[in-house]
Parts: C-alpha cells; structure tokens; sequence
C-alpha cells in the first residue's frame, strides 16, 4: 500500500553550463520524479547565484525548488538518477511533515503582511545606483 507523501527538492545545477544544458538538465529532473510515479505541484526555478563555497570547481549554481508527492520507494530512485547526472551540483530531498506545512503557512501570512526584507532591500539599492 504506497500512499503518496508531500516532498521537496532543492536541486543546483551548474551554472556555468549553457541555457540549454540548464533546461535539459531541468528537464531530466522533472521527467524522473514523474516517470517514477510522483506528481509535481510547484516547480520555482531561482536562477544563477554565487555558491558560498566551490562545489566541483563551480563557483555559480543554478537552483531550483520543486515540491511534489510521490510514493516513498520512489525517493530511492530518483535521488539514485540524481546522483549519476554530471550536470547536477547537489540536490536534497525532504518529507514534508504536517507540523513543517503548518509552519509554512504561518511564514507565509506573515512574510505577506510584513514582506520579505530582500524586497525591501531591492529599492534601496535601485536608488542609490541611479544617483
């Protein structure tokens, strides 16, 4: 009896590729959690950033966030095709429990309320580079 459980998946992928090595490396990820029998739900893609430290001799990383449920023999898997693939830097796959989606929620009414502080930093530093 597989039941699906809720589950996110930070992936960096190296950012000194191509465009289209990017996307077909996107691409594979996507096609592996659903040719395994998971559903995506959200994918936010975050674009190119400087990495903290070098992974691989790749100072710049492309990440991307999906959440998606799959049956939890899935996971095994995909984090298998995930770790053979040369394009992708690093990845983490975590269950998302009910305590965790509760938390969320409440982030999420207040980061909305409130606002995020880098938006508030975006303005800030548009003007001071027009000056």
């Amino acid at each position: 009896m597989n039941t699906l459980k809720q589950y996110e998946c930070t992936v960096i992928i190296d950012g000194g590729l191509q465009d289209d090595a990017i996307a077909s490396a996107m691409e594979l990820v996507k096609s592996t959690i659903t040719g395994k029998g998971g559903v995506i739900n959200n994918v936010l893609e975050v674009g190119r950033r400087k990495m903290a430290y070098l992974i691989r001799k790749s100072s710049i990383g492309y990440y991307a966030h999906i959440e998606f449920d799959a049956a939890p023999s899935v996971i095994a898997e995909v984090e298998r095709v995930f770790r053979y693939e040369e394009a992708i830097l690093r990845f983490l796959i975590i269950q998302l429990s009910s305590p965790l989606l509760e938390m969320r929620k409440r982030v999420e009414k207040y980061s909305v309320v409130l606002g995020s502080p880098e938006d508030q930093a975006e303005p800030e530093a548009d003007a001071s580079a027009k000056s």
